[in-house]
């Protein structure tokens, strides 16, 4: 969806990390005027050098200008916004959020700000911080939307609007549905790598870890690739969905002890057949998938 004139809206930023930065890059390139806010003037002085926004300062104050807000910090500080940050943002003006966890987020901002949308990109890759900004990192990829009755219905079309023009799949569910399906499909899956990684780590000895490493191709790589991602936040995503996340690893642990109960009593037939139900529902799953 293409914008057919020079939008006349101000987008102001806040966080240029890689989903801020990356906003900032693609909403320049549709023609928004985007103001970025970062927290340290280092981090300010390298959104510049990067033209990651129009305007970038440490002031939040600037935001007055701006009409639409994309509020693009860490899930702790979403959570705990700065009153500065607060009483700079208009109160006609349209927020949202990119955080991956949407009932605290909901329950928080509805009470900050009247016309606040809560979303959440579903994109990403491994690297973080101002470096990691890319263009077109939306692009065929969902855009979760979690509105509830005291969404306002008309700043929830300006961000649909600005989401489609971003070349985004838009997909609108309730706040704890989400929740649950990215415990699922996207926390589950970092703690998993993450345990790999571990694993790799504990009791080998070193001329084993030696050829493992020599000899790791792809398939490890793909599987630990999310493991090795941002620290901070894969402790956020366990915190603030503890427990979805704490169901969905009960779950993943009862599997485990399928395959423990194969290998202990040598019965391949059962193994082979899990396998290829897991083979024909990683099919069924990836086929269906909007990533």
């Amino acid at each position: 969806m293409e914008l057919k004139s020079k939008p006349s809206e101000n987008i102001g930023i806040v966080g240029l990390g890689l989903i801020g930065g990356s906003l900032g890059l693609d909403l320049q390139k549709l023609g928004y005027t985007v103001y970025g806010i970062t927290h340290r003037e280092k981090t300010a002085t390298k959104a510049k050098e990067r033209k990651l926004a129009q305007i970038v300062s440490t002031d939040p104050s600037l935001l007055k200008d701006c009409s639409i807000i994309f509020i693009a910090l860490p899930l702790e500080q979403l959570l705990n916004p700065s009153a500065v940050l607060i009483n700079s943002i208009p109160r006609n003006a349209v927020v949202t959020d990119v955080g991956s966890v949407k009932v605290p987020i909901l329950n928080t901002w509805n009470t900050l700000h009247p016309r606040f949308v809560a979303s959440h990109p579903m994109t990403g890759t491994e690297e973080s911080g101002v470096n990691a900004g890319k263009y077109n990192l939306f692009q065929d990829k969902p855009w979760v939307v979690t509105p509830d009755k005291r969404t306002d219905q008309k700043a929830l079309k300006i961000i649909r609007q600005i989401c489609l023009s971003l070349g985004c799949q838009w997909i609108s569910t309730e706040a704890q549905i989400h929740d649950e399906a990215v415990s699922l499909i996207s926390h589950l899956p970092v703690l998993i790598s993450a345990a790999l990684l571990n694993t790799l780590s504990t009791d080998i000895n070193p001329s084993l870890y030696s050829l493992a490493k020599g000899i790791a191709s792809s398939g490890f790589a793909d599987t630990s690739r999310v493991g090795g991602g941002n620290p901070e936040l894969g402790v956020a995503m366990a915190k603030f969905n503890k427990e979805n996340l704490m169901r969905t690893l009960f779950s993943y642990r009862h599997s485990l002890d399928l395959f423990e109960k194969c290998l202990v009593e040598e019965n391949w037939n059962e193994l082979g057949k899990i396998l290829i139900r897991t083979q024909e529902e990683r099919q069924n799953f990836i086929s269906k998938s909007t990533h």
